[in-house]
């Protein structure tokens, strides 16, 4: 039987834009009240005017999930506003179009802290919480397709992402008990600022949202994935995949790695033809 999401309460992170911004919305829709998370302040008070005129509340919570205790700050701060939490989106994270080789080591810790640290930090605060309440709950991360096939100049974010998803795995086997689901959520190239960010922070500009290389046919709209988190909300489910065949190749790939070798070195011919680029 699906569960009811009416009057449900939802922290999102990075939810000032792309896949935080649609799920917000698609989450209002079904009836669930929004605490928005994120750096920016006037973008996050544009969303939460959208969620008020759809007939929700929302609060919106400045945080960098990068520094130290924002999971009780974030938390503690939607529980005042809107009351006690029932579902967590660590969805906050960026990516850097760089070679593993070419990267700092202070430019992975960064990532890693972003991306995997803060976020398992919000879901442990979220479940001791939840359980104390003895109400259940779900916790998400937004991992990606790249966290079961890591592709060349991501390899440092694919492997955040892939830690990302074997948290998820462990903890919904150790919170099923107290009645929290936990679901890793695995989108495909989506039309976000996403690509963009991860060029500038490489010290390129990219015009376009995807990149040259990416299949159009696995490029989607942020709220594909928003409709697949509420979905998933209503009936939990492990993980969130809005593309079959992706999924599919996922599986493949991991039983035959070689597979994607030669398919890696087509696409990415340019990348892997110049060893100064990225320097």
């Amino acid at each position: 039987m699906p569960r009811a999401l009416e009057g449900k309460i939802a922290v999102i992170t990075g939810a000032s834009s792309g896949i935080g911004a649609a799920c917000a919305l698609e989450m209002a829709r079904a009836g669930m009240d929004i605490a928005l998370v994120a750096r920016r302040a006037d973008r996050l008070e544009r969303m939460a005017a959208e969620v008020r005129a759809i007939g929700r509340r929302a609060a919106s919570i400045v945080a960098d999930v990068a520094e130290s205790g924002h999971e009780r700050q974030v938390l503690d701060s939607a529980q005042q506003q809107l009351g006690p939490v029932d579902v967590v989106f660590s969805n906050a994270g960026y990516g850097q179009d760089r070679a593993v080789l070419d990267m700092e080591e202070s430019e992975l810790r960064a990532m890693f802290e972003t991306n995997f640290f803060s976020s398992v930090s919000l879901l442990r605060e979220s479940a001791r919480r939840m359980i104390e309440r003895r109400q259940g709950g779900h916790l998400l991360m937004c991992s990606s397709v790249v966290a079961k096939f890591a592709i060349p100049r991501m390899g440092a974010y694919s492997a955040s992402k892939a830690a990302q998803a074997m948290v998820c795995r462990a903890m919904r086997t150790e919170l099923e008990p107290h009645g929290i689901a936990v679901s890793s959520v695995h989108p495909v190239t989506t039309r976000t600022e996403f690509f963009q960010q991860s060029a500038r922070r490489s010290g390129r500009e990219a015009a376009e949202q995807v990149p040259a290389h990416a299949p159009r046919l696995f490029v989607q709209p942020p709220e594909r994935v928003a409709r697949a988190v509420v979905a998933c909300l209503r009936r939990p489910c492990p993980e969130v995949w809005t593309s079959h065949l992706v999924r599919l190749s996922a599986a493949l790939f991991t039983a035959f790695p070689g597979l994607l070798d030669p398919v890696l070195r087509r696409t990415h011919a340019a990348d892997l033809g110049d060893p100064a680029r990225g320097a």
